[in-house]
């Protein structure tokens, strides 16, 4: 709430829902601003203007009042509140809980995502404590235990248990997507977000919608056609040690992913299909790609999700 003048007051400062109230009484205009500290419904605020009879107020029926139609351009924006609260029926499946990974699984909590699935057996190592949540006393525990009670920590209701299948699965990995588990998903037909943190960048993308676009398949067969020896040094790099993620990396890539998952969950309009972003250290600034659906691949004869 911003005081313009004695008869204007001022209602957020976003274009989407600002709004200026104008030719209010000094009184009325008195009273507004006080919505920002206690937020009380509009029968406490008819009551509250009572009190302070003895100024100009007069909200029974005057049409001066702060009556309801002023107050439905008070409330807060109805169509954000439903997303949030959508979120809250919604699974989704984080694999691979690195510092990109855990990240992810905070800010999906963070957005609202009432089920959050972990899954990253492996030790949290001294190259995964920043910004993304892990600390120096979690080094040596089990990524997903540390992560559970990190989410616990910033969404105390989120849960870490369900026995729905995921609305969408983050798949994080290092260095080259699992060749095996994304045409697994295609098949029974799972959303899923590949995350792949390589020798100098992260790969961020593509959200893959079974029989709509390209699969993760799709972009290992344009890479060897690129370079036909490509399948030979994707096994080799499937069985290598897991690259280091630098914080700010992990940090952007993080970022980039929830806004992916929360766009397709929202039902918004989220990045094109085939659209991936790599992070490269140290700039950091996401160069985007867009993929094609390879010929070869067959994945688009599934029949498109809904």
């Amino acid at each position: 709430m911003l005081r313009r003048t004695s008869t204007e007051v001022q209602v957020g400062t976003d274009p989407r829902w600002a709004v200026r109230l104008t030719d209010l009484t000094p009184s009325e205009a008195d009273l507004l601003p006080d919505l920002e500290a206690v937020d009380p419904s509009l029968t406490d605020l008819l009551t509250r203007a009572h009190l302070t009879q003895g100024d100009e107020v007069s909200i029974p029926s005057g049409p001066r009042a702060v009556d309801a139609q002023v107050w439905s351009l008070l409330r807060p924006h109805a169509d954000g509140a439903d997303l949030v609260r959508g979120r809250e029926q919604r699974v989704v499946a984080v694999l691979g809980l690195g510092p990109t990974g855990a990240g992810v699984a905070v800010g999906l909590a963070t957005a609202g995502v009432g089920t959050i699935l972990l899954d990253d057996g492996t030790p949290v190592r001294p190259v995964d404590v920043g910004p993304t949540g892990y600390r120096w006393t979690d080094v040596g525990a089990v990524r997903s235990s540390v992560a559970a009670r990190m989410l616990r920590d910033v969404a105390p209701r989120v849960s870490t248990d369900s026995v729905r299948t995921p609305d969408v699965v983050v798949l994080v990995e290092s260095d080259v997507a699992d060749p095996d588990r994304a045409p697994a998903l295609v098949t029974v037909g799972t959303v899923h977000l590949s995350v792949v943190v390589r020798e100098a960048d992260t790969v961020v993308g593509p959200l893959v919608l079974p029989g709509d676009g390209p699969c993760l398949r799709c972009l290992d067969l344009h890479r060897t056609d690129a370079d036909p020896l490509w399948p030979v040094l994707a096994r080799q790099l499937r069985s290598s040690a897991p690259s280091d993620e630098p914080a700010t990396t992990a940090v952007v890539a993080s970022g980039l992913a929830t806004a992916a998952v929360l766009a397709h969950l929202d039902g918004a309009a989220g990045t094109a299909r085939g659209t991936t972003f790599e992070i490269s250290a140290p700039d950091v600034v996401p160069r985007q790609r867009t993929w094609a659906v390879h010929p070869d691949c067959g994945c688009t004869a599934l029949p498109a999700l809904a």
